[in-house]
């Protein structure tokens, strides 16, 4: 028998059907959008967030308008609904027993995570150009100033992108959609009414994600409000993610 008839490796050979990351990323997308529980949270996204441009545009005057507050605020849906997508894929896995299926056609557990996080970010990049877009129509039709800073373009993307992969990190840290959804709103909530208590509101600033987040939307933030957003971060998203992948491809599928 000649060499070239010879069967592959078996470990080649399951390196060859093993699936590209961009592939696995692009299946994650389509389970971000093709339920109902995701198309209608995108959707309600994408009206509210019209609705929130129109009412500003309408109610406030010309002078007082400009494009800066304008995405301030067009962000501000997306940074709320966006990461309950994103509990909900990791979540759904088990919720609806999928999670057999996806681990077997995947065994790589690590693998299906990376592309779940990558999906949820190029979600967060798209809805935060979206946002850009209409806070730019708001601003042309309300007749406001143009004025933005460059680097405030990165500010707000990172803004727009830090929820949504937390709602994965929570996702795959607790696996359950109702348990995952209240802990992400209500422990940061209750933390931050924790740490106000006067013996320790020394650490609030650099631990309540609400304080940490605001100079986001501001030109010019300086290196201590960077490492406070970091900081933060690293509690809100990198404890969770954490857990979270140790979770899912370390523990148990039912």
């Amino acid at each position: 028998m000649s060499v070239a008839a010879l069967p592959a490796p078996a470990s080649t050979a399951a390196a060859d059907r093993r699936p590209w990351l961009g592939r696995l990323t692009v299946v994650e997308l389509r389970k971000m959008t093709d339920t109902r529980a995701g198309f209608w949270l995108l959707l309600s996204t994408v009206l509210i967030t019209a609705a929130a441009v129109a009412i500003v545009v309408v109610v406030a005057d010309a002078p007082d308008l400009s494009l800066q507050d304008m995405v301030g605020l067009a962000v501000q849906p997306a940074s709320l609904l966006l990461p309950v997508i994103g509990i909900l894929l990791v979540c759904s896995e088990w919720s609806q027993r999928t999670a057999m299926i996806t681990f077997t056609l995947v065994p790589a557990r690590s693998r299906v995570m990376l592309a779940k996080l990558l999906a949820a970010l190029l979600l967060a990049i798209v809805a935060f150009q979206v946002a850009f877009a209409f806070a730019a129509v708001g601003t042309a039709l309300g007749g406001g100033s143009w004025r933005y800073s460059a680097g405030l373009v990165g500010q707000v993307a990172v803004y727009t992108i830090v929820p949504m992969l937390a709602g994965v990190a929570f996702g795959a840290a607790l696996r359950n959609p109702a348990g995952a959804i209240v802990g992400y709103f209500l422990i940061p909530i209750a933390f931050a009414a924790l740490v106000s208590i006067p013996a320790i509101d020394g650490i609030a600033p650099w631990v309540d994600q609400t304080r940490t987040t605001e100079p986001m939307l501001e030109p010019g933030m300086t290196a201590q409000e960077w490492a406070r957003f970091g900081t933060s971060v690293a509690l809100w998203l990198g404890v969770p993610l954490a857990i979270g992948w140790w979770r899912v491809v370390r523990g148990d599928v039912q």
